[in-house]
């Protein structure tokens, strides 16, 4: 497909999940695709998959917590691919807790990653795209910001990168990017594994759960959210900014 023919895509927390099954489909639809992740060795390996199946990728390793090193990543993704079209700011952690015993430094650090992230690779993506005068980019919310238990400083961020769409949405509309974002329910990822772990239960058991709260009566897939974040990516949606977006199932 040529629906991102000369367009070029940085795909942050690209390694697994979410990240890399919109990584692969970006690029099967022709995009250039940096696949971000924080180890090298991990984002290589999705970035040779997509390479092996036609498409074109390459893997870039980023803090992207870290402003330098988001500054510097970005410069080196629009040097090798020639400019920058596509922003999708996946990257993302939890660290659960009740509020009573969740510590200072796990708030800070979901934070950062979820939310502080987003705000310096949209900062550091503008400049390409405004000289361009075209920019999509698309932010990774979660069901989570409407409240989710044990997850104050996972359910703060994602409500923050809602508010900080809207925002960009904004102030970057007159310079023609569109700014949106992907608010997912439960999804079956490492991520959901992990707090099925967490809390004593089995994959399984945690996703049965899951889904018998969901009108659909069945957890997400990864290729599910990837479809609607290229969706937003596309200029399909060029009319589409500001929004958020719930991929869930039809879950309230």
């Amino acid at each position: 497909m040529t629906r991102f023919q000369n367009r070029t895509a940085i795909v942050t927390g690209a390694a697994q999940g979410i990240g890399a099954a919109t990584a692969a489909l970006l690029a099967a639809q022709g995009a250039r695709v940096a696949v971000v992740d924080l180890q090298l060795d991990r984002a290589e390996a999705v970035a040779r998959e997509i390479r092996e199946t036609g498409g074109t990728a390459g893997a870039f390793a980023c803090d992207v917590t870290d402003e330098a090193a988001v500054t510097e990543m970005t410069g080196r993704v629009a040097d090798e691919f020639g400019g920058l079209d596509i922003l999708v700011n996946n990257a993302g952690i939890t660290r659960d807790n009740l509020l009573f015993k969740m510590s200072r430094g796990d708030w800070d650090s979901v934070l950062a990653t979820n939310l502080t992230s987003v705000y310096l690779c949209c900062q550091a993506a503008q400049k390409y795209m405004v000289e361009a005068r075209y920019g999509k980019i698309v932010s990774l919310s979660s069901r989570s910001a409407l409240g989710a238990r044990g997850q104050a400083n996972y359910a703060a961020a994602k409500a923050g990168v809602q508010g900080l769409t809207a925002t960009l949405a904004i102030e970057l509309g007159p310079f023609n990017i569109n700014v949106n974002a992907v608010a997912p329910g439960y999804i079956s990822t490492a991520m959901t594994a992990a707090t099925a772990r967490r809390v004593g239960s089995t994959v399984e058991d945690h996703q049965d759960r899951a889904a018998q709260a969901t009108p659909l009566r069945r957890v997400g897939q990864p290729g599910e959210v990837a479809s609607v974040i290229a969706f937003l990516a596309s200029d399909e949606a060029s009319y589409v900014s500001g929004q958020t977006l719930y991929v869930n199932g039809g879950a309230r």
